[in-house]
């Protein structure tokens, strides 16, 4: 009988998706990810979100017996399809009788994993269902305050985070929020000065939990902050939940009221909050606020991946993986600040650290900005992110980068491999030279650095990316996603390389990037030309194929490395070349290897030898113009004319 059914191989229906998503695959393998609110979920539990639960809809909730039930009766399914075929259940679809196994087993799962400080699993409420950690907090708002209640939380430049009542996030707009911030000398929470503020206030709730705040938490001081003004104390570890499943982190398992989580941080599995509460009268207040008050029919693939996570929670080889990634931010930590940062809070005993980049300034004593030193780590294989530091007033500059362990741990980093990416860090950011343009309404920061010490930076990451476990081997794509500056071997034959450079500022682009006068080549023609790097000269052909399209062929080895990686820096806009720190090439363009004229066309004096400017001009010998006559300005006086 013949179907609707699309069958066929993903690549087969969509070699572009496919293509992307490798692509994406060969980034998160070839780079050193310190992001700390990522990390790898394993391919099993990627795998259960393809799994046939995808296909459905489940709007509304298990039975509530099914709390108190064992994964051992939860799985007896005899009983369990007979009590659905008499009694059905609350949800508000038919054909969901495995996923309401499902959603118990991970709910059971979940009260098992942090069940702790005399709180058993049967004490713990649990909610799967919120998609995402903003989900899951604004489902607490709706559920236990109402708009224009008085709640406290971290100032977000502090450590805290947007759903902490952020005036840009609807929890600052429909609520009064109240925020406390870090001492001011150790950069650390006052307790005294947030019972103060508490009672000063008079919360409804007080939110403890943060996203760049380094430190352990004091939940039993914030039980008596919290008990002293009759507020609900909130608990949001969606940071660090996977350190307090493995108990490398203090849990707030019987001190705090209500508890979120997010599951894709430190817990290492798929994209999905819960919400935990010992108390029976939130429970069903913030099951109501989640469905139907927050979002409708939740995401029953995700259930399955979050039952499996907290089963790998459970074993000792994840415990170990949360031992490691702490002692690893340890060192990190530690290694930048011998290295000469300074380090906001003043260090860490969790998963994520912090710089301040205002400890690398310019000349003019300009700072490092925060973002600039993302994008450069980036640049080099470092991904990290921008962050606000105690004293930063705005979000949009800050002058901090947070730094997590997770997944580079997961990969099998340790202690001397993290010395090292301290290392790679400092080396880079220390190389760059801050500067400031002006914007329209203020000046903006940006900076430079020094050639080689970003392609070493880059070859340097390499290396303890390839050493480094993964559990899949993405397609090797090449550039333009990824380029090292010794791709190409060096021989005594090299055969010769080409270049395809292409993009709407291309011609200015090349113009000032090689000798030859870009201007006077028209599409089929060729000219010979040359490029000067910070360390060496390297010839080579020029070709036109449309006003916007070239084709670049250079020596092969070293020197197309060479070439290449100079032509793709300066497309970048990060390297420095000369002395004005201002200039930066029109661009961007894009540099990729092709197939092409590999003849060796005789290099001699290239075409536009009386060209005015181009990189490197400057460190030619000897002028190849002549001299001007000199000048003598004499100044006259005649009639005034009128």
């Amino acid at each position: 009988m013949s179907d609707y059914l699309i069958r066929g191989s993903f690549a087969d229906l969509d070699a572009d998706l496919d293509e992307l998503i490798q692509l994406e695959a060969e980034r998160q393998y070839r780079k050193l990810i310190l992001i700390p609110s990522e990390s790898t979920a394993p391919i099993a539990v990627r795998q259960t979100l393809a799994s046939a639960f995808n296909n459905i809809y489940a709007e509304g909730y298990p039975d509530e017996a099914t709390r108190w039930m064992s994964e051992a009766e939860l799985l007896d399914y005899d009983a369990q399809l007979g009590h659905y075929r008499r009694y059905s259940d609350p949800r508000y679809y038919k054909g969901v009788e495995y996923a309401n196994i499902l959603e118990a087993l991970a709910r059971r799962r979940c009260a098992e994993t942090f069940a702790t400080n005399g709180v058993s699993a049967d004490d713990l409420y649990v909610n799967v269902q919120a998609l995402s950690g903003a989900p899951a907090n604004n489902a607490i708002y709706h559920a236990l305050v109402k708009p224009g209640d008085t709640m406290m939380g971290m100032n977000l430049l502090h450590g805290g985070h947007l759903t902490h009542g952020s005036p840009v996030n609807r929890s600052g707009k429909y609520y009064n929020a109240v925020h406390y911030t870090v001492d001011a000398e150790n950069e650390q929470i006052d307790y005294d000065a947030v019972e103060e503020l508490a009672q000063q206030h008079k919360p409804r709730f007080i939110i403890a939990g943060y996203s760049s705040y380094p430190w352990s938490v004091d939940w039993a001081r914030f039980r008596e902050i919290a008990d002293g003004v009759g507020a609900i104390l909130f608990a949001d570890i969606a940071h660090v939940a996977g350190l307090v499943a493995a108990d490398e982190f203090p849990s707030p398992v019987g001190y705090a009221d209500v508890i979120t989580f997010t599951t894709h941080k430190s817990l290492c599995g798929p994209r999905g909050a819960c919400i935990l509460t010992t108390r029976a009268d939130l429970a069903r207040k913030i099951d109501r606020a989640v469905f139907p008050g927050e979002q409708g029919g939740p995401h029953v693939n995700v259930f399955a991946a979050m039952a499996l996570t907290f089963k790998l929670a459970q074993t000792d080889e994840f415990r170990n993986l949360q031992q490691q990634v702490v002692k690893n931010c340890s060192v990190l930590n530690d290694r930048l600040q011998e290295r000469g940062f300074r380090i906001p809070f003043g260090g860490t005993d969790t998963h994520l650290t912090n710089i301040d980049t205002k400890s690398i300034t310019g000349p003019d004593s300009t700072p490092l900005s925060g973002d600039q030193a993302a994008r450069l780590l980036d640049l080099a294989g470092i991904v990290t992110n921008r962050n606000t530091i105690p004293g930063d007033v705005s979000a949009l500059n800050p002058t901090g980068v947070r730094l997590g362990t997770p997944w580079v741990t997961q990969r099998g980093l340790r202690e001397g491999e993290m010395i090292e990416v301290a290392d790679i860090i400092a080396d880079l950011l220390q190389s760059t030279t801050p500067y400031k343009i002006l914007g329209r309404r203020r000046s903006l920061l940006r900076t430079k650095v020094d050639f080689e010490t970003l392609e070493e930076a880059k070859l340097r990451v390499r290396s303890l990316a390839e050493k480094a476990g993964i559990d899949f081997k993405p397609k090797n794509h090449g550039y333009p996603h990824f380029f090292y500056i010794d791709d190409y071997d060096e021989t005594e034959e090299s055969a010769p390389i080409t270049f395809e450079i292409k993009g709407n500022l291309v011609r200015q682009f090349l113009n000032f990037a090689l000798t030859s006068d870009i201007e006077v080549l028209k599409p089929g023609e060729r000219q010979k030309t040359r490029l000067i790097a910070p360390d060496g000269e390297v010839e080579g052909v020029l070709t036109c194929l449309e006003p916007h399209v070239f084709r670049l062929t250079l020596p092969g080895g070293r020197q197309a490395g060479l070439g290449a990686a100079w032509l793709r820096d300066l497309s970048d806009g990060f390297v420095a070349f000369g002395e004005d720190m201002l200039r930066k090439l029109p661009g961007p363009v894009s540099v990729r290897s092709v197939e092409g004229d590999k003849s060796t066309a005789s290099i001699g004096d290239e075409a536009g030898e009386r060209k005015p400017y181009h990189i490197g001009i400057d460190s030619q010998e000897t002028s190849r113009y002549d001299p001007l006559s000199k000048f003598d300005w004499e100044e006259e006086e005649g009639e005034v004319r009128r």
